[in-house]
């Protein structure tokens, strides 16, 4: 997979990018690269892609491939960071306090490539238990909730074992929450015949699968200092989902009828702020998004916290976001486990997952959880604008099944609330791939989300556990 085909990555161009919003059929008189009026619930807008089940019927082409597998693993118990090999780390006993630096298990140096720095540090390694798949899985993304005082960083390994035996290691990030003594980064250039790393999300090469995998975690901090990085929560989703266009039509569900009360935030109020961080508001669709689910669980950044933004800004929490979630490798705030280390610096716990299907999203709104989804589309399936990856807030199901979401490509708070279509927004979510206007190819994310929770809030049982796509045990 390039770094094209990765939603989230690209922008649509011009001063609409990474926005979306569905009406299913034809361009409906707005013409591309022209923002127009916030979509209003109820109107032609949020109803007319019902009429185009044609177009998202399961094409031929889709027939007969075999189903999409995922497997959700995390570490987050005393037991869970026993089970693995430590070197120097220290697995403290309780809940949700996860492993620290007990002594150093060596010296290192790291070079800072946007800094210009190169610091000393000394460090520990955690890794953890081999994970066996019961599927060959072509891609992996890893997450980690942690704490990262100023001085330190952490360090996320996969150690990938093919489907021939050998074992590839490739760096899934480098993390440390402030970000003026290290920038935190992507690893740009890791590739080989047998796979790639497109920011943050590991692919396999055409031919190959991963069979095993591990993950190899390194805390690192000065020499010599008291205080240490902190890692409660580390895992990933293995996943294989054939190539498709469409997927089947569901059904309305357990959260029909249902909305969560998630405050609302634009992204278009922040334009031409702080455009350091990615560009500014008009690309922050995933920092806005994340700030309603994480004060939706009465969290947040402090006073203190947000004295850094300029106090003529409307929602500086939503800078805050942008600025503590940004990938200085990538260049952009679109990085899914940066984003979610961020939501978990608040005592969250975050985590990123591919969802199989509709029905899922529905059991999780219908417990009472926000999920953040990640869809590609354009111009003529929303008939205002395209995106080459934008991200919501799904808060709620209609009473006729269709999807209401928190949707910050909007210019005021007040224009966030959203519904669309259900056909249409299933189809693009679930989706692999599909053709452009121009005819390029088009990727969209098979189902990709953030789950974000506070840690003793129980997770509903799997839909499939032969397929989990979120943690099987239902506490913590």
């Amino acid at each position: 997979m390039s770094a094209s085909s990765q939603p989230d990555r690209l922008d649509a161009g011009g001063p609409v990018r990474r926005r979306v919003v569905f009406s299913g059929g034809a361009a409906g008189g707005a013409a591309a690269g022209v923002a127009t009026a916030d979509p209003v619930p109820g109107s032609a807008l949020a109803s007319s892609a019902r009429g185009a089940t044609a177009i998202m019927s399961v094409s031929a082409k889709n027939a007969g491939q075999a189903p999409a597998r995922v497997r959700f693993d995390r570490w987050t118990k005393w037991s869970d960071f026993r089970s693995g090999e430590s070197d120097g780390v220290l697995p403290l006993p309780g809940p949700r306090l996860g492993v620290v630096i007990r002594e150093a298990a060596g010296t290192t140096s790291y070079t800072d490539p946007y800094l210009n720095t190169t610091t000393e540090y000394e460090y520990a390694i955690w890794t953890s238990p081999l994970r066996r798949l019961d599927f060959g899985a072509t891609q992996l993304t890893a997450h980690w909730n942690a704490d990262t005082p100023k001085g330190t960083f952490l360090k996320v390994e996969l150690l990938a074992t093919m489907e021939d035996g050998h074992l590839d290691t490739w760096v899934m990030g480098i993390w440390a929450f402030d970000d003026s003594e290290l920038n935190r980064t992507s690893v740009n250039g890791q590739s080989s015949v047998c796979g790639k790393i497109d920011t943050d999300t590991w692919s396999a090469g055409t031919g190959h699968s991963m069979s095993a995998y591990q993950l190899r975690l390194t805390l690192l901090r000065r020499p010599g200092a008291a205080i240490t990085p902190r890692v409660w929560q580390i895992g990933a989703t293995a996943s294989t989902v054939p190539s498709r266009t469409t997927v089947p039509a569901s059904t309305p569900g357990p959260a029909t009828g249902i909305t969560l009360a998630v405050k609302p935030y634009a992204q278009y109020l922040h334009d031409g702020q702080y455009t350091e961080y990615g560009g500014g508001g008009e690309a922050w669709c995933s920092p806005t998004s994340i700030e309603m689910v994480v004060e939706f669980w009465g969290k947040g950044p402090t006073a203190e916290q947000l004295a850094w933004v300029d106090p003529r800004y409307a929602d500086p929490a939503v800078d805050h976001a942008a600025r503590y979630s940004y990938d200085y490798g990538y260049q952009g705030t679109g990085n899914w486990p940066f984003t979610c280390a961020y939501a978990a610096s608040y005592g969250l716990d975050a985590m990123v997952v591919r969802l199989n299907s509709m029905t899922e999203l529905e059991v999780l709104i219908a417990a009472g959880f926000p999920v953040v989804t990640s869809q590609s589309f354009t111009l003529a399936e929303n008939g205002r604008y395209a995106s080459a990856g934008h991200l919501w807030c799904v808060i709620g199901f209609t009473d006729t099944g269709d999807v209401i979401v928190n949707d910050p490509a909007a210019q005021t708070d007040a224009g966030v609330y959203t519904v669309y279509p259900r056909r249409t927004f299933e189809n693009v979510w679930l989706r692999t791939n599909f053709t452009k206007a121009d005819g390029t190819p088009g990727y969209s994310s098979g189902g990709v989300a953030y789950l974000i929770k506070p840690h003793d809030r129980g997770l509903p049982e799997v839909v499939d556990r032969r397929n989990p796509s979120w943690p099987t045990e239902h506490w913590g």
